[in-house]
């Protein structure tokens, strides 16, 4: 997973959402140099966005929200509904993976919020052996504030998740005002290669192609 790599209401301030501190903003002669390691002076919105296919995905993006929730400096703010995706660019003949959206709210550093998410995949057991593999869990950091980065370990926003109906889709329906890079996240959804294959879970099946995985 990358925060980095995948698939609301956010209640945002009034006066908007706040970065992360700058060096010298409030945070003392210490403060971390890089902009992954500041965390914000106050909570700020961030997108994330769960995928699973393996063992009960239903349950486990269940517990996972709710692993999620708990964790300090984490507030959730909203929960998609769940989306039902074909697997592509993997090994042949993998299950269909659930993929949903959380907005939360957060007072941790981008790292150390990338850090709550792999612990909660390490949880469910999950392994990295083949890219795009099935998985029984998927936690990817899609949007963190206003931050932009360009680091492998963590780009923001997520490099592929305006081309990824998976993702999109259910950030839709939780957020239909919702925007990333400037774009309606609605409209991308629709525009997406895999648009066609996303579907609600319990709606009628989605015509046959190509799907997307969850990272």
């Amino acid at each position: 997973m990358t925060g980095r790599d995948p698939d609301a209401r956010e209640a945002a301030p009034a006066d908007g959402p706040v970065p992360p501190r700058s060096p010298g903003e409030g945070a003392g002669p210490h403060a971390p140099a890089d902009p992954l390691d500041r965390a914000p002076g106050r909570p700020v919105p961030a997108v994330l966005a769960l995928g699973a296919n393996l063992g009960d995905p239903a349950a486990t993006l269940q517990a996972a929200v709710r692993a999620l929730a708990e964790r300090e400096g984490i507030e959730l703010t909203g929960v998609s509904p769940v989306a039902v995706t074909a697997p592509v660019g993997g090994p042949a003949g993998q299950p269909d993976y659930l993929n949903l959206v959380l907005a939360i709210r957060t007072t941790l550093a981008p790292r150390a919020l990338l850090a709550a998410c792999h612990a909660v995949e390490q949880a469910h057991h999950r392994t990295r052996e083949v890219r795009w593999g099935p998985r029984t869990l998927d936690v990817d950091i899609i949007a963190y504030a206003d931050l932009a980065s360009d680091v492998p370990e963590l780009t923001l926003p997520h490099p592929r998740a305006h081309e990824r109906a998976f993702v999109l889709a259910p950030w839709s329906w939780l957020d239909p005002d919702a925007r990333l890079g400037g774009v309606p996240v609605a409209e991308l959804a629709a525009r997406a290669a895999d648009a066609g294959t996303v579907r609600r879970l319990g709606d009628a099946p989605a015509a046959p192609g190509p799907g997307a995985p969850a990272s």
